[in-house]
Order: structure tokens, then C-alpha cells, then sequence
């Protein structure tokens, strides 16, 4: 089987590594080894736990309720992908991009490294539902209703153009999952769709 890339993309609280850890499971069980999930997310927050002024500056943004810039979001994915990305190397990336700038920094890197599939999981939930499950995680950045919100807001300004964009490219297969089920369910919706191109 050849190598794919894959972008799982949606709301905060919308399950997006319960998924992707689904899905390593799943092109595991397809035959093929070499399956890396990249979170963007859980790297951002190891580089915040450093002493440099850079994590102390990114924390003061986040901190005051902003969203990271573009050049560490870019650093951060690009950073893993050149220590983990192998020649037949199948990626899983989730929590990126969130931005449109990111898309075409993105779209480099998937040329570079030799991608000719391309596909991308949109795990589609209602901002209410989304709020409800951040409300229940045991995160510190979920804790407060603003902080949560404010990812609802950045969903709405900065993903969805990104999530428009890939639906309406013809050399991106675009997976549309309802979200609002179990996770059994939504695995089971997207493991039917993936054995349609896989």
C-alpha cells in the first residue's frame, strides 16, 4: 500500500486524536508499518514548558487570549516531519493547519516528502457540542468558559476557510464525518469511507 497523508481537521473538542489514533490502528491492520500521528498540538505545548523567550513570549500571547503566529505553527509541524518522516513514512496530522497561510507551507512540505494522496478528515460538530466536551476534558487551557469560546471563535475565523479550501480541491479527497455520534460510530463511518479509495 502506498503512503498517504492525512489531515484530521475540526473544532476543538470535536475527537480529532481519539480518531487518528483509530485510524493508525486501522492502515496498521491495511499493511502498512510506518504510520506516524502528529499532534500539533501536544508539541506546542511541550515547546511553552521551555525557558526560552520565545516559549515565554508565545505564552504571554496565548496567555492574554490570542492565537500563536504562523511561523511557530509552521516550525512546530515542520519540526517533527524533518526528525520523524521517513521515506514511506504515512502521516496522521491533527490540530493543523489552522490558518491559510499554513495550507500552502503545508502543501510544500507534502510535495517535498513525495505525497501523491492526500486526504482530509473533517470531524464535523456543533459548536455546542464542542463546548459541552471541552467542558469535560481535564485540560488548563479548557478551564475557563472565555478560553473556551475563544477556540470557538478561532474555528470560525481561521479553520473554516482552511476546511473550504480543501473541500473545493480536486487533488484533496475530502471526508465529511458527522462527529456527534459515539466513537465507535464515527470510526465505523470513517473506516467505510477510507475502504472506498484505500
Amino acid at each position: 500500500m502506498e503512503k498517504n497523508f492525512f489531515i484530521i481537521i475540526g473544532r476543538s473538542g470535536s475527537g480529532k486524536g481519539t480518531q487518528a489514533t483509530f485510524l493508525v490502528n486501522y492502515l496498521q491492520r491495511q499493511g502498512l508499518n510506518d504510520v506516524k500521528h502528529v499532534t500539533t498540538g501536544g508539541g506546542f505545548r511541550d515547546f511553552q514548558s521551555t525557558t526560552s523567550y520565545s516559549a515565554k513570549r508565545s505564552l504571554e500571547v496565548t496567555g492574554e487570549g490570542g492565537l500563536g503566529p504562523e511561523f511557530l505553527a509552521i516550525w512546530n509541524w515542520s519540526n517533527i516531519f524533518i526528525s520523524e518522516v521517513g521515506e514511506n513514512t504515512t502521516i496522521i496530522l491533527d490540530g493543523a493547519p489552522r490558518r491559510l497561510i499554513e495550507v500552502e507551507g503545508l502543501r510544500s512540505a507534502i510535495t517535498f516528502y513525495g505525497y501523491k494522496k492526500v486526504s482530509v478528515i473533517y470531524l464535523d460538530v456543533s459548536e455546542m457540542w464542542a463546548l459541552d466536551r471541552l467542558a469535560l476534558r481535564d485540560r488548563a487551557d479548557d478551564e475557563e468558559v472565555s478560553d473556551r469560546e475563544r477556540k470557538m471563535k478561532w474555528f470560525f475565523d481561521d479553520v473554516l476557510p482552511c476546511i473550504a479550501y480543501y473541500k473545493s480541491n480536486p487533488l484533496v479527497t475530502f471526508i465529511h464525518i458527522n462527529g456527534e455520534q459515539s466513537i465507535e460510530k464515527v470510526s465505523e463511518d470513517l473506516e467505510k469511507k477510507l475502504s472506498d479509495f484505500l
